[in-house]
């Protein structure tokens, strides 16, 4: 059975807003390197609709982007993609599939059908898999600022304490630090 990792990039403060952090070549270049380790994405409906509004074209080369980031976007449409929602049945993206019936046994049988794991790259969506016991690793990029506003990571709340075991601490030249942990037995 493959493991569930949630990855996403964070302020000091926990704030995971897309529109913070430090989105440069080597930041991409990072999550390209996940997600060729991986064998699936897996997002939450608005998390995917973020990202279908915008990478699919980099991919296609309508869109100017610098060779790492062009890199993510040409791995990332290569990448098959499942989508948990409730409100959206369509997923037109290239290898997007809509992962559908009770949470908990969808988000196992995939990971079973993925030997390779899957990553996990929703913050709500995150929450609930956590809140089941699904989550297996956390690849947290946390960056080196204070957002000061939200959204903020876990800010549903989690029903104990989860202790993790660190794996590796790397930072990166651009002031970012690359934590990997694994839940702890």
């Amino acid at each position: 059975m493959g493991t569930l990792t949630f990855s996403i990039n964070t302020t000091l403060d926990g704030c995971v807003d897309h529109t913070e952090g430090i989105a440069d070549e080597e930041t991409h270049a990072h999550f390209t390197r996940l997600l060729e380790t991986s064998g699936a994405m897996l997002w939450g409906r608005t998390t995917y609709e973020m990202m279908e509004s915008y990478w699919p074209a980099v991919a296609r080369g309508e869109v100017e982007a610098p060779s790492a980031i062009r890199e993510w976007a040409l791995t990332l449409e290569e990448m098959p993609k499942y989508v948990v929602s409730s409100t959206r049945r369509d997923f037109p993206w290239t290898g997007s599939h809509h992962l559908t019936g009770d949470l908990r046994t969808a988000v196992l049988e995939l990971k079973e059908a993925t030997p390779r794991g899957v990553l996990l790259g929703s913050g709500q969506l995150a929450t609930a898999l956590d809140r089941l016991d699904l989550i297996d690793e956390y690849r947290i990029l946390l960056h080196p600022q204070i957002a000061g506003h939200g959204p903020t990571l876990f800010a549903g709340g989690l029903p104990s304490t989860r202790t993790l075991d660190l794996l590796a601490a790397t930072p990166m030249s651009n002031g970012a630090l690359d934590l990997h942990y694994r839940r702890a037995e």
